[in-house]
């Protein structure tokens, strides 16, 4: 038996850091927003004894399974293993087109991609809060992946409200070739004497009248102060991108990867065409917001 599974990135239309738990976990307050931009798994039953098995065409994770390391997506099937006290022999495909260590929640959603996936393939029965709480233990991320769409997402990002469906924005994302470790940002955003609060309200009450005019202006990101002072690239790209004809352009997540917003299609594969030509060496990707999401919240 065999079934698929889509893992889409996500960029955060609006992220703000609102403080910080005993336990060092910071607390934000994002507006994440799933795009079509997706890697593709495949969940095919394997022979008995076989166990857990991830083929993938991409080369840093075969490289990370040659050391050692077990990527999300086999700790996922191992999560779900001890949840619900089976054995899978199970071989997973990952086709990745989700650029890695980019602020687009790649792992995440491929983790979570195999909860749906494998609950579906070995008739589990686990509810969506389930696999949400299973996931929740290996990366804050994964609840939002788990189901998608829109989502104000608040504590460390498991607390989800889901938000009104917002117009298909043609979304052109650029990954440049850097390295950003996500604890070094946060430790130092925790230095910084005034650090930029966007405005999440704002963006919140845009997309509850459906606003579509004043979404790209609200865009904010507390984060990326601290990310391109380090790396100047990224207010280089997000120039790029004006230049280009985006309506607004900012980083996601912790970074590197850097978004804009576009009135068409054709505006946005334009752009991702020009920034191709202008960087050869990044990640370029001409897509839109995925509003089709199943969605049990709405």
């Amino acid at each position: 038996m065999t079934i698929y599974e889509q893992a889409r990135a996500k960029i955060n239309l609006s992220l703000d850091v609102i403080g910080r738990r005993e336990d060092g976990y910071h607390l934000v307050r994002m507006i994440m927003q799933t795009l079509d931009l997706c890697d593709d798994l495949t969940f095919e039953t394997a022979e008995a004894g076989t166990g857990i098995t991830l083929i993938t065409d991409s080369g840093v994770l075969n490289k990370e399974q040659s050391e050692g390391s077990d990527n999300l997506i086999i700790k996922a099937a191992r999560a779900l293993e001890k949840e619900t006290d089976r054995h899978f022999d199970v071989t997973i495909t990952l086709a990745k087109r989700i650029p890695i260590a980019a602020g687009m929640a790649g792992g995440s959603a491929d983790a979570a991609a195999t909860l749906r996936g494998l609950n579906r393939l070995f008739e589990l029965g686990l509810s969506l809060d389930k696999l949400r709480e299973i996931g929740l233990k290996l990366g804050a991320d994964i609840p939002f992946c788990v189901e998608g769409g829109l989502c104000l997402c608040e504590g460390i990002g498991e607390v989800l409200t889901p938000l009104t469906k917002l117009p298909n924005y043609p979304t052109v994302v650029c990954k440049p070739p850097i390295f950003v470790s996500t604890p070094s940002v946060y430790k130092a955003y925790d230095s910084l004497e005034e650090p930029f609060h966007p405005d999440v309200d704002g963006m919140l009450k845009a997309i509850g009248e459906y606003d579509a005019p004043a979404i790209p202006e609200l865009l904010g990101n507390s984060l990326e102060t601290v990310t391109a002072a380090v790396h100047p690239i990224i207010k280089e790209i997000e120039a790029s991108m004006m230049e280009a004809g985006a309506l607004n352009s900012i980083m996601s997540g912790s970074g590197p990867t850097v978004f804009g917003l576009f009135n068409s299609v054709k505006e946005a594969d334009d752009a991702a065409a020009k920034l191709k030509e202008k960087y050869k060496d990044f990640e370029i990707y001409s897509t839109k917001f995925n509003t089709g999401f199943v969605n049990r919240y709405e």
